[in-house]
This record gives structure tokens, C-alpha cells and sequence, in this order.
């Protein structure tokens, strides 16, 4: 019953992310409701231990398939977790009161934003910017994760037998996503923009109508060097968090396939996944922080002056602020994405057992 309720009130949403992609389409009950399911509740006799042994690591595939399992996997991810990181953008653009103002916060909390913007703007609020995350994630999550194995194998040579040093996973990962997100900022923008506007008064216009409206109207009105406002601060942000997830999720996953017992399945993949997104949120919130300020309020000169009047303002913690969405939202995302990844490469080299 709970999931005929959500999948009508979704409808429109689900509709317009399975109509994005042919691909998305025809890759969504193959690489996530069958191989996950099974893999839930199949008997363990049945299961392939053989193909969960063998590292995906060692499987070789191109740039083009690795885009293609890695933009699924993201775009999956972001459906599922946005709701959370809405939430997350209201809390950061949340100013504290300065002077006389004793106003109460609006938000609080985690489960109290995502209640109040439900409650004022319809459940449907917390899907706000999805259009805009899913041409993110398509660019991004894409590039950032099809390219961090070509650039370790440079950086190493292709001669290197052995387990990569940290450093240079973290020195990949850190190129990777500086690269993949100065392509995808317009979009992280149109989506920040998008996931801050609240209710509006009754005879107050919307800033904009839709995700393409966005794009138009900010070209239109602030030039087209505005669909990269906030580049330094995203690309550090983005840089950085690349590095934590990426890194650590790959050095994670290799120290546990180590301990006896364990093996390349899904626990596996559900405890690096959770430990790359601790360490994403602990090393980019700050940065993340002011990212958002950046995106959602024109009024900063620059990353410094955002960075500045926050500490000044608000005082360090402010920097910290939606931390445990933050952690909610990175956490669940990372194991979702990760997940997703790692079936949807073995369903792409048909190393799935279905019978």
C-alpha cells in the first residue's frame, strides 16, 4: 500500500527521468531492481561467489562504458537522496539573526526542514532542482568516475604492478572532479538556485518556471559568465569531495577485501560507500557551505567575502551548518551510487546470475 501511495505521488517525477534516456530506461530493471533484489533475498546457495570474488578493479572497461554505468548510478543516487539535499541547501542558506532580530529559525533540523517545506510548498518541494541534478549528474557523475581510472593509470604508468599509493588516488581524484565539475557548474547552479526558492507570497512572481526557464533567464538577465558563479569554490569543493569519496572508497574497499571473509559483494560495497561519504562531509562541508551561499545569494563579492562575512556573521560552526544532512545526504548518496555502479558494471559484462 505505502508503495502505491509513493509511486503516485512521484509519478511525474519518475515519468520525466525515465523519458530522459533511452539508455536510463532500458538499464533501470536490469542494473537495479533485479540485481539488487536478488542479491537481497536469493539463497546464498544460488549465488555466484566465483564472480563476487573477482575484483571489478581487475575487469578493464573503456571511458565510454564506465560513463555510461557511472551517469546511471549518479543520476539513480540523486532521485533517491534529493529530498535530503534540499533540505540540506535550505539550512545552509539559513542566516543567522545579527542585531535586534530575534526571529526563530525557520528550519531546524533535518526531518523538520523536509517537513516544513512539505507542509508550505507540497511534498513535491523536495523534488525541486531535479531536473537540473540529474543533467548534473549526468555530466559530472559521469566525467568524474569515467575518468579517475585513466588518470590513476597515468599517473602510476601503465607498467605499475601493485596496489596504487593512497596519494596518488587522492591526486586523481582531485583532477578528476576539478575537471568534471568546471564542465557541469551551470547545472549545479540552475539546481542550487532552483532547490532555494521557498513558498512565494500570494501575487509574487516566481524567479523562474522550470529548468530550462532558469538556465534562460539567468543568461538573459546576468550574462552568460553567471551560469559559472561560484566556479572557484565548487571546483575546491567539488575537488576535494571527489578526492575524500573516491580515494577512500577505493582504499576502503581494497583494506576489507584484505580481512578473511570478506569478499567483492554488497556489504563490501555498503561499508566503503559509508565511509566515503564520512569523510566527503568532514573534509568539504565548509567549502560546501560556502558554495551554497555563493550560488543562492548574489550578494558576495567573491568566495573570500562570502567566506569572511560567514565567519564574522555566524562564527565557525556556521560552516558546519546541515552537517547531519549533509552526512545524511553524501552517506546514503554514496551507498546508493556505489551500489548502482558496481552492479550496473557486472550486469554490463554479463556477470550477474538471474536464474
Amino acid at each position: 500500500m505505502l508503495m502505491r501511495i509513493l509511486i503516485i505521488l512521484f509519478r511525474p517525477f519518475i515519468k520525466q527521468i525515465l523519458y530522459l534516456s533511452f539508455l536510463f530506461r532500458s538499464f533501470y530493471c536490469l542494473t537495479v531492481t533485479q540485481p539488487i533484489h536478488f542479491l537481497l533475498f536469493a539463497p546464498k546457495s544460488l549465488l555466484p561467489i566465483s564472480h563476487f570474488q573477482f575484483p571489478m578493479a581487475d575487469l578493464k572497461f573503456s571511458f565510454a562504458e564506465t560513463f555510461l554505468c557511472s551517469a546511471f548510478a549518479a543520476c539513480f543516487a540523486e532521485f533517491c537522496t534529493i529530498p535530503l539535499d534540499t533540505a540540506k541547501v535550505r539550512l545552509q542558506l539559513q542566516k543567522k539573526a545579527v542585531g535586534d532580530e530575534v526571529n526563530l529559525p525557520k528550519y531546524n533540523g533535518l526531518l523538520g526542514t523536509m517537513a516544513t517545506i512539505a507542509k508550505e510548498e507540497g511534498i513535491s518541494a523536495l523534488w525541486k532542482g531535479i531536473i537540473a541534478g540529474l543533467h548534473r549528474q549526468c555530466i559530472y557523475g559521469g566525467l568524474r568516475i569515467g575518468l579517475y581510472e585513466p588518470v590513476k593509470t597515468f599517473l602510476v604508468g601503465n607498467d605499475y604492478v601493485g596496489d596504487i599509493p593512497l596519494y596518488q588516488k587522492i591526486l586523481a581524484a582531485l583532477l578528476t572532479g576539478a575537471i568534471a565539475i568546471a564542465v557541469a557548474n551551470p547545472t549545479d547552479l540552475v539546481k542550487v538556485r532552483l532547490q532555494a526558492e521557498g513558498k512565494f507570497p500570494v501575487g509574487v512572481a516566481r524567479r523562474y518556471y522550470g529548468t530550462l526557464d532558469a538556465y534562460y533567464t539567468i543568461v538573459r538577465q546576468e550574462g552568460l559568465g553567471a551560469l559559472w558563479t561560484g566556479l572557484g569554490p565548487n571546483i575546491a569543493r567539488n575537488a576535494i569531495v571527489n578526492a575524500a569519496e573516491l580515494a577512500s572508497y577505493d582504499q576502503v574497499k581494497q583494506t576489507v577485501l584484505k580481512i578473511p571473509g570478506f569478499s567483492d559483494n554488497v556489504l563490501t560495497h555498503l561499508l566503503a560507500g559509508l565511509g566515503a561519504g564520512f569523510f566527503a562531509v568532514c573534509i568539504g562541508s565548509p567549502i560546501d557551505v560556502v558554495k551554497s551561499r555563493m550560488m543562492g545569494d548574489s550578494g558576495y563579492k567573491n568566495t573570500l567575502d562570502c567566506f569572511i562575512k560567514t565567519l564574522k556573521n555566524e562564527g565557525f560552526l556556521a560552516f558546519y551548518k546541515g552537517f547531519l544532512p549533509n552526512f545524511s545526504r553524501l552517506g546514503s548518496w554514496n551507498v546508493v551510487m556505489f551500489l548502482t555502479l558496481e552492479q550496473a558494471k557486472k550486469a554490463f559484462r554479463g556477470e550477474l546470475y538471474y536464474d
